[in-house]
């Protein structure tokens, strides 16, 4: 991997970390969901801007509503997800928790889509899981049912993850493909309408005690604006410079980053809990990860 590269998975490793401090600023001041809502609604707006700025064409090619429908489950469910998450769990625990993407992929995989399960991923999925329930009981945070159902939420949201990965391929990589720019901007899209009356309910039934200030509007410009749209560009920029493969690196990048910008700008504590449970969860993601080698391949 060339020192450009490299520098751009860094720098991308540091802004998707960030995502889960600037949620962890807004979301227990305005709620979880206008935090999920706005979010969105921001990526979008920074995602067309993006198209227009390039002079991309508009034509989803038939595939919008499929587009808008994986925006559902890749965008609107698992913002709101973390948007709850973020009301109970510190941005180390959440981060941490996301990088078991990949080992709910593999479990979904093997149970909806007929894919094998070699012995490495088997292995994996269950390391991972026991990676995530060690640092929900023993880390610096009280076990409480408030830790259990921010833990679950961030479960939920990298399940929706895996089941996106497989639906994009079969809804919108047929017959030649779609511009994933165009992908991220119906993603948006689609996310928004989910939750637009969802956060029409939310601020009319229990609107929030106060919508912040600078610290609030500036953490959700930086999760739609930074986290969201300008992050779609470089890792796209990346899978077109190194290959998917190497690109997935940026998920044993996440975690560290997650609890630094915790600890640094939110005073989170640090804890051995961190170290083992998330050491336990990168080992998980390198099963999981790891190309089949023939043994894998011939023991089905």
């Amino acid at each position: 991997m060339n020192p450009r590269a490299l520098l751009q998975l860094t720098a991308l490793a540091a802004i998707w970390g960030a995502s889960f401090l600037f949620m962890r600023v807004a979301a227990p001041v305005i709620g979880a969901l206008p935090t999920a809502f706005l979010r969105v609604v921001l990526a979008g707006i920074g995602l067309l801007a993006l198209l227009l700025l390039l002079k991309v064409p508009l034509n989803f090619q038939g595939k919008l509503r499929q587009t808008m429908l994986l925006g559902l489950i890749n965008s609107g469910i698992p913002t709101l997800m973390y948007s709850f998450a973020a009301l109970v769990l510190p941005a180390g625990y959440s981060s941490i928790f996301n990088a078991t993407t990949p080992l709910m992929g593999a479990l979904i995989g093997t149970l909806f889509f007929a894919e094998q399960m070699s012995w490495a991923k088997g292995l994996g999925v269950f390391v991972g899981l026991f990676g995530v329930g060690l640092l929900t009981r023993t880390g610096p945070f009280e076990f409480t049912d408030e830790i259990l159902w921010g833990a679950l939420a961030c479960l939920a949201a990298t399940t929706c993850y895996g089941f996106a990965g497989y639906l994009a391929r079969r809804w919108l990589d047929h017959a030649g493909g779609l511009d994933s720019r165009l992908s991220a901007f119906g993603s948006m899209l689609g996310a928004s309408l989910l939750l637009l009356p969802l956060f029409l309910w939310s601020v009319s039934s229990q609107p929030p005690a106060s919508w912040g200030g600078w610290p609030v509007w500036g953490s959700l410009l930086g999760l739609g604006l930074l986290c969201t749209a300008f992050a779609y560009v470089l890792y796209f920029q990346l899978l077109t410079d190194i290959g998917p493969l190497k690109s997935m690196a940026v998920t044993f990048l996440i975690p560290p980053f997650g609890v630094f910008w915790g600890v640094l700008l939110l005073d989170e504590p640090l804890s051995w809990a961190y170290l083992y449970g998330g050491a336990l969860i990168v080992l998980a993601l390198w099963l999981v990860l790891k190309p089949a080698t023939s043994r894998d391949v011939a023991s089905h």
